[in-house]
């Protein structure tokens, strides 16, 4: 994978939380924003024995978050999405201009 930088964490590890893991089930998110590497385009992860494959990774700013991208993360607006990251993540300042790595996935059929 030379286009992308060396994993930082592993991909058993991109959607962890229950109530995220409960929203990919259920088809309601489909990305998932870190800030290190956890998956590569074609790798597959397993939730609860349901199989899915990610379908992009790629650099993206804060603050080019569209509607569309929170609801891709299993929220319903960016407030919520905002408020729930820095409650999760002492000490963290929202900052537009921080890079991300967009994890794109979906159930593999």
């Amino acid at each position: 994978m030379s286009e992308f930088p060396e994993k930082t964490c592993d991909i058993s590890r991109l959607v962890s939380h229950p109530k995220l893991v409960a929203a990919t089930l259920a088809g309601q998110k489909t990305q998932q924003r870190r800030d290190g590497v956890y998956a590569y385009p074609n790798e597959t992860f397993e939730l609860e024995g349901v199989t899915f494959v990610v379908t992009d990774l790629k650099r993206a700013r804060l603050g080019d978050m569209t509607e569309e991208d929170v609801r891709a993360e299993g929220y319903p607006s960016l407030a919520m999405y905002k408020d729930l990251i820095l409650r999760m993540h002492e000490g963290m300042t929202w900052n537009d201009d921080d890079l991300v790595w967009v994890h794109s996935f979906q159930r593999q059929v």
